[in-house]
């Protein structure tokens, strides 16, 4: 999954579904995932966020430095795509 010219490297499906489950399983209310690429890592890592409001928030802000990137949003439960 998302493996283009910007983000080098693939992100296993089972990873991915493993991060999705891990939100829904969480005591914190994660509606949320949010796939995000570290350039100095090179490599994928997930945020959850808890409401829609924070998807521009950490756009904006959490994602700001030149080093990571948000790759994609997807709602934990029904799987849909937000970004």
């Amino acid at each position: 999954m998302f493996e283009s010219p910007d983000f080098p490297k693939s992100l296993e499906e089972s990873v991915f579904d493993s991060w999705l489950e891990k939100g829904r399983s969480s005591k914190i209310p994660y509606a949320y995932i949010l796939i995000v690429w570290d350039e100095l890592e090179a490599n994928y890592f997930p945020v959850y966020v808890e409401g829609r409001s924070q998807l521009n928030d950490y756009e904006s802000f959490g994602a700001s430095s030149n080093r990571q990137t948000v790759v994609a949003a997807y709602d934990l439960y029904s799987e849909s795509r937000m970004i």
